[in-house]
């Protein structure tokens, strides 16, 4: 008689969310029907719209599926408390404005099988005026690291072996774990099947923002590793540009470049991250 095959792979999926309420009931819903075995922890940063709440009356629904955590701080302390939470062998990272297609963990772990780490495709949905615009990619030992955790999925043991996401970044933190994972050795797969939907920034302010601290947390990077934009010329940059909203987001990210090179002096990234954040407290 034939064994039985082994049970696919558990895959945790970590979201950490600040005052998401307005998406968080369509994100878990997209949740339910991905192909198991996977579960949910969610870590909440103080949020004072409900997330948390919702989120908790989500899990009553359906138990077994949904764990809610409270952590504050930035994304990155935030991810790493629920990868110190979950229980998977895979780890999945989603954000909270964003929902996912019914095949996303499916592709995931897939890709997982054969690569420590896995990125996925994302795509914008709302007003197209305030849309994602082209990233300009960076490439590490031929893999482009710029892949953003709103879908993107590791190994347990790599992550952990990694030390996470350094959590002295304001952004880019996904980027540079890439770039960690890469200089370990690691690979990224690149599936697009695997697609994640982005909700689209609903006001011109929020949009500069974004690409501000995008731009901050670029100045971050070159703190840590050194000269990473040596291939991209400003010259080539403003050539490149393609409309009002492609100006307005490169004005911003120069800006928010700027603001680490002009206040940053006294507390430049060495290359050596602090020890890992405590764990989140359950709710």
């Amino acid at each position: 008689m034939g064994s039985n095959p082994s049970p696919p792979p558990l895959v945790s999926v970590v979201i950490t969310v600040r005052n998401e309420a307005l998406h968080i009931d369509q994100l878990l819903e997209s949740l339910l029907v991905q192909d198991g075995p996977f579960e949910v922890v969610l870590v909440d940063s103080e949020s004072r719209d409900g997330t948390r709440e919702a989120a908790e009356a989500f899990s009553a629904r359906h138990p077994g599926i949904l764990r809610v955590f409270e952590r504050s701080g930035s994304r990155g302390v935030g991810r790493n408390a629920g990868v110190d939470e979950a229980r998977g062998e895979f780890i999945a990272f989603i954000d909270g404005d964003c929902f996912a297609d019914s095949q996303w963990l499916k592709r995931l772990r897939e890709g997982l099988t054969r690569s420590p780490v896995v990125a996925g495709r994302t795509a914008v949905v709302g007003k197209h005026r305030y849309g994602q615009l082209e990233r300009v990619e960076l490439l590490q030992k031929g893999f482009d690291v710029t892949f953003p955790s709103c879908n993107l999925a590791y190994r347990r043991e790599l992550f952990v072996s990694l030390g996470g996401f350094d959590t002295r970044f304001i952004t880019a933190e996904d980027i540079d774990l890439n770039m960690r994972a890469v200089q370990a050795g690691a690979t990224i797969v690149y599936r697009p099947e695997a697609v994640v939907y982005h909700h689209m920034r609903t006001t011109f302010l929020r949009f500069l923002m974004q690409a501000f601290w995008n731009g901050y947390g670029r100045k971050q990077l070159t703190e840590k590793h050194g000269s990473l934009w040596g291939r991209y010329r400003l010259r080539q940059l403003i050539v490149d540009q393609r409309g009002v909203m492609a100006w307005a987001r490169l004005t911003a990210a120069l800006a928010g470049y700027t603001s680490r090179v002009a206040t940053g002096s006294s507390h430049r990234l060495a290359s050596e991250r602090k020890a890992p954040e405590p764990s989140a407290s359950p709710t």
